[in-house]
């Protein structure tokens, strides 16, 4: 047999097994156990229904029935675990202070008018609750509720924590967590790898790499959850006729990169759910669905589960 039968035998082989082995990856690897499925996911509670991150928002979203609450956590200065989404509380409350230099007993209550951040001159007005709530109340007050927990910053006091309410309340099986960071994730996972981990952005880098290259059948991966946005979605958040050329073709590429209906159907294959965000138009939700993904993340939740209901999604209860 020549070289080049050879080589072309092989990378025949190859490609054939890589094709089989992404649409049967079970062949190879044992599915992960899902005690969850999540496909309406209320993102900070419902951000463009109620104050963000407040529990008002939580309450709101799950009498509605949604699957999921989306919630960053962050550390106060006497090291409470409390649920909001910037380091620093000047766009939240309109004081200028890091959150890591205030007590837990002196935080300033929300604003009353807040901008909904996935969809572009939206602002949502608040009741009577605008108190910054700690992790703690939301798990007492949904413990059968899965909850998405973004860890917003590196410290390891804040993952320690976090970890330790999740195994007070009984709750490693309803519970996700992770970042974009890498090392956030890295930590998480070391620190409890009971807790599911999301992709950080450095892995699903890699995980796209490797769809593409034709590896990933092959490649075990330790994390359940997958959180990407959907890029198409910035120029609904920013004006196109102010974004470059250079912008717009950024944008087509990582949304036609990310967006791959193959690539979702071989994770969900292996047990690892899709979660799009933040996705706040029917259009959008229609499109994560048609492609696979088994979870949309809205500000809306509401309308979502008047999608979910039109189109026969909604899980029977």
């Amino acid at each position: 047999m020549s070289a080049a039968v050879y080589v072309l035998s092989t990378v025949t082989g190859y490609v054939l097994t890589s094709a089989l082995l992404l649409k049967c990856p079970s062949l190879l690897h044992r599915r992960k156990r899902e005690t969850f499925r999540s496909g309406h996911i209320s993102h900070r509670g419902g951000a463009g229904e109620n104050l963000e991150n407040t529990m008002a928002a939580f309450r709101h979203a799950v009498q509605l029935g949604t699957d999921m609450l989306e919630l960053d956590c962050h550390l106060t200065k006497d090291e409470q675990v409390v649920v909001l989404h910037d380091s620093n509380l000047k766009r939240s409350t309109g004081v200028s202070a890091n959150i890591s230099d205030v007590v837990y007993a002196d935080l300033p209550p929300y604003l009353c008018k807040l901008g909904v951040t996935f969809k572009r001159e939206c602002f949502v007005e608040g009741g009577n609750d605008k108190h910054i709530p700690l992790l703690r109340e939301v798990f007492e007050a949904f413990p059968n509720v899965p909850i998405n927990i973004d860890i917003k910053v590196n410290d390891d006091t804040l993952i320690k924590k976090v970890s330790e309410l999740v195994v007070k309340y009984d709750r490693e099986h309803l519970t996700v967590w992770g970042n974009s960071s890498n090392q956030i994730v890295q930590k998480c996972y070391k620190e409890n790898p009971q807790i599911p981990v999301l992709f950080s952005l450095p892995r699903v880098l890699l995980l796209v790499g490797l769809f593409y290259t034709g590896l990933l059948p092959f490649v075990p991966l330790k994390e359940q959850f997958l959180e990407i946005p959907m890029p198409s979605i910035t120029t609904k958040l920013r004006d196109p006729r102010r974004m470059t050329r250079g912008e717009r073709f950024i944008t087509w590429l990582a949304d036609t990169l990310l967006m791959r209906k193959a690539l979702f159907d071989h994770l969900t294959a292996r047990g690892i759910q899709v979660y799009v965000w933040v996705l706040n138009d029917e259009e959008d939700f229609k499109r994560a669905f048609d492609l696979g993904a088994t979870g949309v993340m809205t500000d809306y939740p509401t309308k979502l589960k008047e999608f979910m209901e039109k189109n026969g999604l909604l899980k029977s209860k």
